[in-house]
């Protein structure tokens, strides 16, 4: 790829060690250029709001001196100015709160920086940078027909895993007593972008919804809490972490944990329990919505809303495709204008099986009206 066909990108970090080791990683794929490196937000901020230059991505650091990653975002959205910024920070994984934060404001995605030198120089973080970079620069393409349609994997629930753990009590106070409708339910997927679009959806929602909502947002072990209780904040439903064992209840919506893969079980009484589990990645992914959707087979839900956000990848196509031929479900995926990532709900789409194709700030209505709640 010629020079002038090369995407460029800034660097802003104040570690002389980490600015070489990002450098050396993305120069090293000829689809990027590293076109600019600075050591603080305050320089990037010059850069960018009064030289007016312009970069396909920028990797910024979010604990740096002068400015900070955070305040830097912060000044870019007073200013108005559109960049895609990719977190890359030791702080990602000690701050999920910031992190949730940088993503609200703005940010693409973020990687968090390794523990120690050895792993920096690893294929792993590699991968992720230029993963990473290459769907923050839209070089990014799937197709439904990149996909493998596999059979579900069921999983029972053992006694030791069902046992009940305490709700967390700093989230709010359970609004609805009532066991989750046998008949209804609301399930969302997402990935790339999805925090930021999940802000458009979950906060609409009215508090009667007459169900329970599960969502797979695709996040490390660590961020999800996070992000549950930001939105917890600014919603009219519950918001929290998904836990092993709890019984679903309506008016609540669950988030699988990072790193671990969330199922809904169905005991003997009737009664619908969320499986979260530690287990192997499926697709490299952990949460996985495949799983989440195909755990609905074995349930007794006759009225199921799927929803497919932004995200990179197909991860809940196969799902939906094995419960469209068992269940009444209901497919409502974004559309490509108001996506981060035009992968997953693209995938879904090209499959033929989405009953409706909205744009983000439309998706909750479209939820509600499926639900007869609107």
């Amino acid at each position: 790829m010629g020079v002038n066909m090369q995407k460029k990108i800034l660097i802003v970090d104040d570690s002389a060690l980490m600015r070489r080791v990002l450098s050396d990683i993305i120069n090293l794929d000829s689809r990027f250029h590293i076109s600019k490196v600075v050591a603080d937000g305050l320089e990037a901020f010059n850069l960018l709001v009064q030289d007016k230059e312009e970069y396909d991505a920028i990797i910024l650091d979010i604990n740096m001196p002068k400015m900070s990653g955070l305040e830097l975002l912060e000044q870019l959205e007073q200013q108005k100015m559109k960049a895609t910024v990719i977190i890359v920070s030791t702080l990602a994984k000690e701050g999920a709160k910031e992190t949730i934060r940088a993503l609200e404001l703005g940010a693409f995605d973020f990687v968090t920086k390794p523990d120690s030198f050895f792993d920096v120089k690893s294929d792993n973080f590699k991968n992720k940078i230029i993963n990473c970079l290459v769907g923050a620069t839209k070089l990014y393409q799937v197709s439904a027909k990149d996909l493998v349609l596999e059979q579900p994997v069921m999983k029972k629930m053992n006694p030791i895993e069902s046992k009940k753990q305490p709700y967390n009590r700093l989230i709010k106070e359970d609004r609805s007593f009532n066991r989750a409708d046998p008949k209804r339910l609301v399930a969302i997927a997402c990935s790339t972008g999805g925090p930021k679009a999940l802000q458009q959806v979950i906060p609409v929602l009215i508090e009667n919804l007459g169900c329970s909502v599960l969502i797979v947002q695709h996040m490390p072990e660590g961020f999800t809490a996070s992000l549950a209780n930001r939105l917890n904040e600014i919603s009219r439903v519950r918001v929290k972490e998904a836990e092993n064992g709890e019984t679903l209840k309506n008016g609540i919506a669950y988030i699988a944990k990072g790193g671990s893969q969330m199922r809904l079980i169905q005991s003997e009484d009737g009664t619908q329990q969320l499986s979260v589990t530690v287990e192997p990645a499926r697709n490299g992914l952990k949460p996985s919505a495949d799983i989440m959707f195909e755990s609905f087979l074995q349930c007794d839900f006759t009225d199921i809303t799927c929803v497919v956000l932004t995200g990179m990848g197909g991860d809940g196509t196969n799902g939906i495709k094995q419960l469209k031929m068992k269940k009444n479900i209901y497919v409502i995926a974004q559309d490509e204008a108001t996506s981060t990532v035009y992968g997953m709900p693209k995938v879904v789409a090209e499959a033929g099986l989405v009953d409706e194709i909205v744009p983000l700030n439309r998706i909750a209505d479209a939820i509600m009206k499926n639900l007869g709640v609107r």
